[in-house]
């Protein structure tokens, strides 16, 4: 298909080159209208056959030297505008440095009239630019004739927001036009930029009302979570599409780009405000010390890795038997902390001498256990390996922090260990009763912190969602009323470090999950946020509730409760402390069968470690029956 003219080729300089000298006449005989009403005087118009020369002879050198003509006049813009001031002014300088010349050493007369002069210089400049700025936006115009039109709002009127604005206008496949600007701003409120109005915030209602809006960018940095959950709450409900600016410190060479302004992910709906860590304590608590972090490729692991990072520990030993994405994580953290501060170690947290090698080698002095298996519906049917794993590798590891006298030992639990309904909340429960009951015989202090799902994490339903929805659909939810506890993976890590530095041992702190997320509700919100319908362009599909799988999680147990700490999002639960022999006994007899595989037996013995075990939707539910019987 052929392009239009005005798209088929970049126009020849030499042809620019023209119509600027014309546009130079053109200035020229406006400036001499001007300058004498209209009625141009005899003894002018006989001078005038040779300031046309001169003033156009002058003027094509600065062109020249300036190379005013070498910019593609469709893509004008401020610097191009510049340039043309700057060549125009140095000609009408010449003119100006002509005349005194003349007048004072020769004749007493003037090359062109000074009046003239000027007059040439503002209309010839504005003649140049006008030009140039009218053929970008026919240009534009005629690109974008046959595209649909998208209707934009912007909110922020600051810096970022102009410059997404003309980041916009800069677009050729597709057709944006900037509405008006929102700011909370009430000094700017009322008044304009390049020609777009600025409103308050609650002008946004009457565009959704009024059907008027495509596309919500949100341009600036610093708007408060909960407006924003507002603002995009009220789009989706409307199909409007929203997207995100990012911040400056991530525009490609401090140049925003139209693909930089992504569409609004579902974190943003349900992150919250970040957290603020103390950072004088948390250097003293890991600054100089080995900190060893076991599943350090997983979300929470590496999480931990970058936080823990900035904090100046003498080395981060990252601990995981996942090869590549342990190597992943290990060059990004030494691209930005250099080559010294990780020693990347493969390993299983269930080999009992490989760990009594690392410990015996690298000495930790702070240990972030996260390595464990979280799959519910998998460790259902697979209970061995999840006793193995998430019992004996937190066992294992356990009596090495005690042996080797670990400072402190941080694990990182699940709301789901709270009356489990399942082998992985089980697994989870044993492997906190276990390090609790350890904190009394061994001078390593060992916390545990318990929080619910991570937006983004390995196993998260939010990428299962987002392929879903990329693949199509349908979209699959396991019941229509099932809800869980959400926060972002730098959240979970900052109130495990916090948790860490306040802990003496002993403790089980639990953090402050916010409201519980209906995943029904997440599901319709990602749709939307996709631009799709559901319905029409994609469908839910509810699935039944997976084994061991329950409507509701906890984050404490019927018989517990909790204490404030000065963090007013990490409290800590008050649960029975057990003995720690009598503990380790049952313990070391539940491996025991895992190790024959016998599942049933091995399930029963969880059921008697954990007595609020109670399994629902799984084949082991007998044993529950059993024990009433």
């Amino acid at each position: 298909m052929e392009k239009p003219f005005l798209q088929n080729k970049n126009t020849p300089t030499w042809i620019i080159f023209i119509i600027d000298l014309g546009i130079v006449f053109l200035g020229l005989i406006l400036a001499y209208l001007l300058r004498f009403n209209f009625q141009i005087p005899e003894v002018e118009i006989d001078t005038f056959w040779f300031v046309f020369p001169f003033v156009l002879g002058i003027r094509s050198i600065s062109f020249l030297i300036g190379k005013t003509n070498r910019g593609m006049i469709r893509y004008t813009s401020s610097a191009d505008a510049t340039r043309i001031f700057t060549v125009t002014i140095l000609g009408s300088t010449f003119f100006v440095l002509s005349n005194l010349f003349r007048y004072y050493l020769i004749d007493e007369k003037f090359v062109v009239p000074f009046s003239v002069t000027i007059i040439e210089f503002l209309s010839t400049l504005f003649l140049l630019v006008t030009f140039r700025l009218s053929v970008k936006q026919l240009y534009h115009e005629v690109k974008n004739s046959s595209k649909e039109s998208s209707r934009v709002v912007i909110y922020g009127a600051g810096e970022s927001g102009i410059i997404t604005k003309r980041t916009l206008d800069r677009v050729t496949r597709v057709k944006n036009q900037v509405v008006c600007f929102l700011d909370d701003n009430r000094k700017i409120v009322g008044k304009k930029i390049e020609g777009i109005n600025i409103y308050a915030p609650s002008y946004f209602d009457k565009l959704l009302e009024t059907k008027d809006l495509d596309h919500l960018i949100i341009a600036f940095q610093g708007i408060n979570p909960e407006k924003r959950k507002e603002l995009i709450e009220k789009a989706i409900q409307f199909n409007v599409r929203v997207s995100n600016v990012p911040p400056p410190s991530d525009w490609i060479n401090g140049e925003l780009t139209y693909k930089q302004i992504q569409n609004v992910r579902i974190e943003d709906l349900l992150g919250r405000s970040p957290i603020k860590l103390n950072e004088q304590e948390t250097n003293k608590y890991i600054s100089g010390k080995t900190v060893l972090l076991t599943g350090a490729a997983g979300s929470i692991g590496s999480g931990l890795a970058r936080q823990i990072a900035p904090f100046n520990p003498k080395k981060i030993i990252l601990l995981d038997q996942a090869e590549s994405l342990l190597y992943d994580l290990d060059i990004e953290l030494k691209t930005k902390f250099g080559n010294n501060l990780c020693q990347l170690v493969l390993g299983d947290i269930r080999n009992q001498k490989r760990m009594k090698a690392i410990f015996e080698e690298y000495r930790p002095e702070l240990v972030f256990h996260a390595a464990a298996y979280k799959h519910v519906p998998i460790i259902e049917e697979n209970p061995t390996e999840g006793v193995r794993t998430n019992i004996q590798g937190t066992k294992t590891l356990v009596d090495l922090a005690g042996e080797y006298e670990v400072g402190k030992f941080i694990m990182i639990s699940t709301d789901k260990a709270v009356n489990p309904t399942n082998i992985m909340g089980a697994s989870k429960r044993i492997a906190e009763i276990y390090a609790q009951a350890a904190n009394k015989v061994f001078k390593t202090q060992f916390i545990t912190t318990r929080f619910g799902n991570v937006l983004g994490s390995n196993g998260s339903v939010i990428p299962l969602f987002r392929k879903q929805i990329t693949d199509g659909g349908p979209v699959t939810v396991t019941h229509k009323e099932i809800t869980r506890y959400f926060m972002t993976i730098p959240e979970a890590c900052q109130l495990v470090i916090e948790a860490g530095n306040m802990g003496n041992g002993g403790e089980i702190f639990i953090f402050d999950m916010g409201n519980p997320v209906k995943i029904l509700d997440l599901a319709k919100k990602m749709i939307a946020l996709s631009g799709l319908e559901l319905g029409k362009d994609i469908h839910i599909q509810i699935t039944g509730l997976r084994p061991g799988e329950k409507l509701y999680e906890e984050l404490l147990a019927n018989e517990e409760n909790t204490t404030a700490t000065h963090h007013p999002k990490i409290m800590i639960a008050k649960v029975k402390d057990g003995n720690f022999e009598e503990v380790s006994e049952k313990t070391e007899a539940l491996i025991k069968l895992q190790r024959n595989q016998n599942h049933v037996l091995m399930v029963k013995k969880m059921k008697e470690i954990v007595p609020e075990f109670i399994s629902n939707n799984s084949i082991y539910e007998k044993l529950d029956r059993l024990k009433e019987a």
